[in-house]
């Protein structure tokens, strides 16, 4: 009896860890919020970049000589151990994935299905963003004073979304594998390597067996470091962001900012299952319950390629799903599955307009959801990736004057938040359609999902 409960005590941990890691991490860095406007509104700004310095700063900029930045230390810590991981964890599972299903016919089959399952939440997710901000521009809540944040929005370059085509093939495959700005190419490279191997058979079996001991290694460093590490950094990562946020910056696009948030996660928790349960019939409550820590971490490192483990093994472990589709959908799925950045696009892009004069009709909205969804499909490994991209649909529907650039300085300067709410909504979306293309394909393990 004592032993079956203190499996149950450690099974829920880390759940209950990451829970108050978030919750403490809001409240502490609302206060710190706060301590800084006050310091900074008495005068006392010499006060606040004493306890900046201390705790907050970023050590590898200019204005990081002779700083401490203890919560920076941490957060990048843990941000870097898991990044390391990216590139070795998608080349070896998406490349043992693909050599172990023996049937071509069966490759194409899953392809497909998830192809059209990211595209039809694309849709759906478009569509909710487009009804909700079309209300909320009628009803005048965007209707709001543009202010210079003394952001150059020009400085950044245009970006053909069709340009991902090309970026997908490499002319280098080890310059792809060294580093985490060319994903996509690693997994094409990955695609290729495994059905070679699979055509092989067992002449590729050395390189296999190199590959799976890779997975086990990759697999304990992250699961140290997830468990082990993660709350604390989950901790330190939201105190900062809040700490050195600023509320002069939230309050004057507020409207845009809650709507959007609330958007999209109520989007999260109903689209989903609700998919879910249309497709398959199973259980979308044990679905979202399931994944509510994975939305936790990937609310808290706002990156898809830092959730890719803690997701993967959430979807092997809780949820049923085989490996070797699992291995697929996810890594596929974090490339190019950003149904919350396309969400966010329409609110900003829909915000910006009409704080620029311009009203925004229903054929507007669907030009810009075509745009959003090829620029989400292809987002560049640049900073800010999600927000930057809102001025690739802005330069599609010709909108690029000067109006439009300072309403858009404006969202690079306050989308922190939304940029946070989205990313539950594209990890938990590639969880839903891994669901979805096992279910289909007969390889999920109903007892595991409904236990």
């Amino acid at each position: 009896m004592s032993e079956q409960a203190g499996v149950r005590k450690k099974g829920m941990s880390i759940i209950r860890k990451m829970l108050i890691a978030l919750i403490g991490g809001i409240a502490v860095g609302l206060i710190f919020m706060n301590i800084r406007q006050g310091m900074i509104a008495s005068g006392n700004e010499a006060g606040w970049q004493t306890i900046n310095k201390l705790l907050f700063q970023d050590i590898t900029s200019a204005d990081g000589v002779g700083a401490v930045g203890i919560f920076y230390i941490i957060g990048q810590i843990f941000m870097k151990g898991l990044q390391a991981a990216i590139v070795p964890l998608v080349l070896v599972s998406l490349s043992l994935a693909l050599c172990s299903i023996t049937e071509t016919t069966r490759l194409g089959r899953i392809a497909w299905k998830t192809l059209i399952g990211f595209f039809v939440f694309y849709c759906c997710g478009a569509l909710i963003a487009c009804i909700v901000a079309a209300l909320v521009r009628n009803a005048g809540g965007f209707n709001v004073t543009i202010q210079d944040t003394g952001l150059k929005a020009n400085e950044i370059d245009a970006f053909n979304p069709l340009a991902v085509i090309v970026n997908a093939f490499t002319n280098n495959i080890f310059a792809s594998w060294s580093t985490n700005n060319s994903i996509l190419a690693v997994v094409v490279t990955a695609i290729i390597i495994g059905i070679c191997m699979q055509k092989l058979g067992p002449k590729a079996e050395p390189l296999k067996q190199v590959f799976m001991s890779i997975s086990e290694i990759v697999n304990m460093w992250l699961s140290f470091l997830i468990n082990r590490i993660g709350p604390l950094a989950i901790f330190c990562l939201i105190v900062r962001t809040f700490a050195i946020y600023g509320a002069e910056y939230l309050a004057p696009a507020a409207t845009y900012i809650v709507v959007a948030m609330i958007t999209l996660l109520v989007t999260c928790c109903t689209l989903y299952p609700l998919g879910i349960f249309l497709t398959t019939g199973l259980n979308p409550f044990k679905f979202l319950t399931k994944m509510f820590k994975v939305g936790i971490f990937g609310f808290s490192v706002n990156s898809s390629a830092a959730t890719l483990p803690i997701n993967t093994e959430t979807n092997l472990n809780e949820l049923g799903c085989s490996r070797e589709i699992t291995s697929f959908v996810l890594p596929t799925g974090m490339t190019i599955n950003m149904n919350g950045t396309t969400m966010m696009h329409m609110f900003a892009v829909t915000f910006i307009a009409t704080a620029a004069g311009v009203h925004v009709t229903p054929a507007n909205m669907v030009t810009m959801a075509l745009l959003s969804i090829c620029a989400a499909a292809g987002t560049p490994a640049i900073p800010v990736a999600g927000t930057t991209m809102i001025y690739t649909v802005l330069s599609g529907m010709g909108w690029t004057s000067d109006a439009f650039l300072l309403g858009y300085a404006l969202v690079l300067a306050i989308n922190r938040p939304v940029e946070m709410a989205l990313l539950p909504l594209n990890v938990i979306g590639d969880a839903a359609v891994n669901v979805i293309v096992n279910a289909k394909e007969g390889e999920l393990n109903k007892e595991v999902y409904n236990s």
